[in-house]
């Protein structure tokens, strides 16, 4: 290799590399339009390379500091800088996404939360007038402890409340995931699974009413539920979105009209998750606390409850980054 000519071959393009770097550092990847992201993509690739061969051919010391230096920068903007633009676009998703694809969306979570209540509505009304029905519902160890003992079953997770909270965000995480991928198929399993837990929260409502356990067990849920359900009514509209996409695909083709719908499901379920999280520690570690009085925790969850209303029905504008998908699709 003529070092000479390769030096006067290769250095225009290190300084245009150079340049664009200078710019980058100065403002921010954001500020450099996306042929010149592109560029700076393409240049830190072929320094990089040429690095590799000032070593090969030991070329200079020179050279190969001015090619190290010119590559730990570029490494830095285009790999590190990246990671911040993730953060930055997953702090926008928290402030602004979240509550516009809740409120786009939000017929579909009306609908989830109407088969929830009607499935507990049919729990309350059939356990309130028929015994046979509460046994088949209610595993029977907590019809004999609320019945015969005049007891709550939450105090199991005293003492062991690490362990607990895990296994909880392990199982509500697990039904919510089935709720929204049963929209799959048609929708049937979320529908099912959004009526059968239904039905096992209003039994079991009734069942603590009439042994006149019905304050302490809603002091128990109010502080994680106000969270927990709603994530479950989400996970549902998420589920029936998919749903909608598949059996309803409207004016788009079927894969297209997935694609949209699946796409906005999704984006509800980034959010849907730290709920979970939330409300999963909650419930293991604060909810179930003799040490907490009642009234205290009905407070915490009807707060929770409301400053969740509150976020979600936030007004916003559009962000840049979370465009819709109907334009994304087919713009």
């Amino acid at each position: 290799m003529d070092i000479q000519r390769w030096l006067a071959r290769q250095e225009p393009e290190w300084q245009r590399f150079e340049t664009l770097l200078n710019k980058a550092e100065g403002s921010n990847l954001k500020q450099l339009s996306g042929q010149e992201i592109q560029q700076l993509s393409g240049l830190y690739r072929l320094v990089s390379a040429d690095l590799a061969r000032a070593k090969a051919r030991q070329v200079g010391v020179g050279v190969i500091d001015q090619l190290k230096q010119l590559t730990l920068r570029g490494y830095a903007q285009i790999y590190q800088g990246g990671r911040r633009q993730a953060w930055r676009s997953v702090w926008e998703f928290i402030v602004w996404g979240f509550p516009a694809i809740t409120q786009e969306t939000a017929v579909y979570s009306a609908i989830a939360t109407l088969v929830f209540l009607a499935g507990s509505g049919i729990g309350w009304w059939y356990t309130w007038q028929d015994p046979v029905f509460m046994n088949l519902v209610i595993p029977s160890e907590i019809i004999n402890l609320v019945q015969e003992k005049g007891e709550l079953w939450m105090g199991s997770i005293v003492g062991v409340e690490p362990l607990a909270s895990s296994a909880i965000m392990r199982n509500n995480i697990s039904v919510t995931f089935s709720t929204f991928a049963g929209g799959a198929l048609a929708g049937l399993p979320t529908l099912y699974i959004l009526w059968n837990n239904g039905i096992h929260i209003g039994a079991i409502a009734t069942l603590v009413g009439q042994n006149k356990l019905a304050y302490p067990f809603w002091a128990f849920v109010m502080p994680h539920g106000a969270l927990e359900l709603p994530a479950i009514f989400l996970a549902g509209g998420a589920g029936l979105l998919v749903a909608r996409g598949i059996v309803f695909p409207g004016r788009y083709q079927r894969l297209v009209s997935l694609k949209i719908y699946a796409g906005k499901a999704i984006q509800l379920m980034f959010g849907v998750v730290p709920m979970l999280v939330i409300a999963g520690v909650i419930e293991g570690f604060f909810s179930p606390s003799p040490q907490v009085p009642a009234p205290l925790k009905y407070l915490v969850g009807i707060s929770l409850l409301w400053a969740l209303l509150l976020y979600l029905s936030r007004r916003f504008s559009p962000p840049a980054f979370l465009p819709r998908e109907e334009e994304r699709t087919l713009g």
